[in-house]
């Protein structure tokens, strides 16, 4: 795990803001080799593992593309909705919020059809763990700037 800590604090100190996608594909690089180290998928685990993973990741990130085009920017502007505007937009993200557990739900379900419930609950935590590693580094090469 040390080798991927050190990793992702390499990547961060290189991030530059005019290669975003190079940037996020090299993170998902770093996030895959840190859930395969993770769960020790096996070959055939693995094969099964990542079309569904990549499906539901692929769905997760097009959500969050709705959530931010449709209704962040439009929040910034609160002041100057109408209330029928603020009671539209507060009913799109309430069903962007339920898509987003239902599809939760769902991946869930057939992950842990693939990877045992134990895998898919360390899963779970290995994102968050991911997570947690790569906001650290970030935070610790801003800081040092």
């Amino acid at each position: 795990m040390n080798k991927y800590i050190i990793i992702i604090f390499l990547f961060v100190t290189t991030l530059s803001f005019g290669q975003r996608n190079q940037d996020w594909e090299k993170i998902n690089s770093l996030k895959v080799a840190f859930i395969t180290e993770k769960l020790s998928l096996s070959s055939k685990e693995a094969q099964e593992f990542w079309p569904v993973y990549n499906e539901y990741q692929e769905k997760r990130n097009a959500l969050r593309k709705k959530s931010h085009n449709q209704i962040r920017g439009k929040i910034k502007d609160s002041n100057t909705l109408t209330e029928k505007e603020a009671e539209n937009l507060l009913a799109l993200h309430i069903q962007i919020e339920e898509e987003e557990e239902a599809l939760d739900s769902s991946f869930l379900k057939k992950v842990s059809k693939v990877i045992t419930a134990k895998k898919t609950l360390l899963l779970l935590r290995s994102e968050e763990e991911f997570k947690r590693q790569l906001m650290k580094q970030y935070r610790q090469n801003k800081g040092g700037r």
